[in-house]
């Protein structure tokens, strides 16, 4: 695969969209905003340092939004698709980090990239869908999306009906050369928001949006791969990802071979719904580049990228 990416070392850094919106939120573009300039600060930190810095960035409450606007609207406007509603918090997310960003530094060069991510139509996770999006819904309301839309639905526990899709794993970045193009004249890029629009090519060579969610940790890890990273930075909620996590036991971790991540997942510790997907995305970027892979908070950024804090992945 071609290496993209020259001069100063380059970072990916993937945190989630929670770091922007948080469940106690009220939601409000003033709010993310607030929240958008605690990133900032980590990001810029970075750039003093001499790092580029590509920021990819999760989507998960923000999408929610979106979804949540189209359902009110519907009895006047049509549904908006949800790869559409992915291409919408790519602006919107890009547009706050920017102005985030331009205020800590007027001089930074930032830029935001539309970003979309090649999957395979023949993923298993089509013929499965297990994640759950956007708000719940009456049954009487689901029976008629599913009808109407053909969304495929499932019951959550008593609190209503949930539309689910397809998580697939990104095989390709459609428009790397236009990331590459401003990695090399920016001190920031944001791309693969949310883990990028998710595409397919179908019949005839046609490039198609698709109804799915793409793990932005995994998408970060195959930026980096693309664009020759020196380090992946994995953000979460802890300092360091622990052994027996919440027992009398959980003792924390500075560093892992991939062979003993392995070792551990078999062994249950990384739950798919936790920690599971940071720790695959690292051992993907760490395989493929022979690069360290970081997975600590926010706050420890700086510290993450000079190898002092955080757990270490490497070869």
């Amino acid at each position: 695969m071609r290496q993209f990416g020259s001069g100063r070392p380059l970072v990916v850094v993937a945190f989630g969209g929670n770091a922007l919106l948080q469940p106690h939120d009220d939601g409000s573009f003033a709010q993310q905003l607030k929240r958008a300039e605690q990133a900032a600060k980590a990001i810029h930190n970075l750039v003093r340092r001499g790092f580029r810095v590509l920021c990819v960035h999760g989507n998960g409450p923000q999408v929610g939004q979106e979804l949540i606007r189209s359902e009110e609207a519907s009895t006047r406007l049509p549904i908006v698709p949800l790869d559409a509603c992915v291409a919408s918090t790519q602006g919107t997310m890009g547009y706050l980090l920017e102005l985030a960003l331009y205020n800590q530094s007027h001089a930074l060069r930032i830029g935001t990239v539309l970003t979309l991510v090649e999957v395979d139509p023949k993923d298993a996770a089509f013929a499965k869908p297990t994640k759950p999006i956007g708000p719940f819904f009456v049954s009487h309301r689901a029976a008629e999306l599913k009808r109407k839309q053909k969304w495929q639905m499932v019951e959550d526990a008593g609190r209503g009906w949930r539309k689910v899709v397809a998580s697939p794993t990104p095989t390709g970045i459609v428009n790397v050369e236009a990331v590459d193009a401003m990695i090399s004249r920016m001190d920031v890029v944001i791309a693969g928001g949310g883990g990028g629009v998710p595409v397919v090519r179908a019949v005839g060579g046609k490039t198609v949006g698709v109804e799915a969610v793409i793990d932005k940790d995994r998408t970060a890890a195959l930026l980096g791969q693309v664009l020759g990273a020196s380090a992946l930075l994995i953000v979460t909620a802890v300092e360091r990802v622990a052994l027996d996590f919440g027992k009398a036991t959980e003792r924390k971790i500075e560093q892992m071979t991939i062979a003993q991540a392995e070792q551990f997942a078999a062994e249950g510790q990384f739950p798919a719904g936790s920690m599971g997907p940071k720790v695959q995305a690292a051992m993907q970027f760490s395989r493929a580049t022979g690069h360290p892979a970081i997975i600590g908070d926010v706050t420890h950024l700086g510290r993450m990228a000079s190898g002092k804090s955080g757990t270490r992945i490497v070869p």
